[in-house]
C-alpha cells in the first residue's frame, strides 16, 4: 500500500467537496512559504533578507518589483551526491514569493547581493513630485 497514494486520494476527495482554493487557505501553515525572509524598513528604504542556502548561480533566482510588491522567484537545490536522503528539514525545489511592502518603491534603483546563503535585497521608497491630480474642465449643457 502506498500512503503518498492514499493521500493523494483524500486530498483529491477533499478538493472535490471543498473546492480547489480550500487548500490556499492553509498553505503557509501545511507548508511553510519558502524561502524564508525577514523584511525591514525605515522612512525611505525597505531590506529584505531571503535565506537560500546553497546557491551556486544567481541567475537561478529572479527578484522583480512592481510598484509595491516584491517577487523572488527561482529553485533552492541542494546537492548530496548518490547518497539516500534520511531526513529534510531545509526545504528545497522550485519557489515563487510575493511580498505585499509596506510602501511603493522605486524600480530603477534596486540592490541585491548574495553571501553566506542570504539574498540581501534593498529597496528605495518611490517620491513622486509631482501631483497625479488632474482638473477637470466642467461644460455646461444646455436643456
Amino acid at each position: 500500500m502506498d500512503p503518498f497514494k492514499t493521500m493523494q486520494d483524500w486530498k483529491s476527495n477533499m478538493d472535490h467537496f471543498f473546492g480547489e482554493e480550500f487548500w490556499t487557505q492553509f498553505e503557509g501553515i501545511v507548508k511553510p512559504p519558502i524561502p524564508q525572509i525577514n523584511l525591514y524598513k525605515s522612512d525611505n528604504e525597505i531590506s529584505c533578507i531571503v535565506n537560500i542556502p546553497g546557491m551556486k548561480d544567481v541567475k537561478s533566482v529572479d527578484v522583480l518589483v512592481d510598484y509595491a510588491i516584491l517577487e523572488i522567484r527561482g529553485i533552492i537545490t541542494i546537492q548530496a551526491g548518490s547518497k539516500q536522503l534520511i531526513q529534510e528539514e531545509i526545504l528545497q525545489g522550485t519557489f515563487e514569493r510575493k511580498i505585499e511592502l509596506p510602501f511603493p518603491v522605486r524600480s530603477d534603483k534596486i540592490n541585491a547581493t548574495y553571501q553566506n546563503g542570504l539574498l540581501y535585497i534593498t529597496l528605495y521608497r518611490l517620491i513622486q513630485k509631482e501631483s497625479k491630480k488632474n482638473k477637470i474642465p466642467i461644460r455646461v449643457l444646455e436643456n
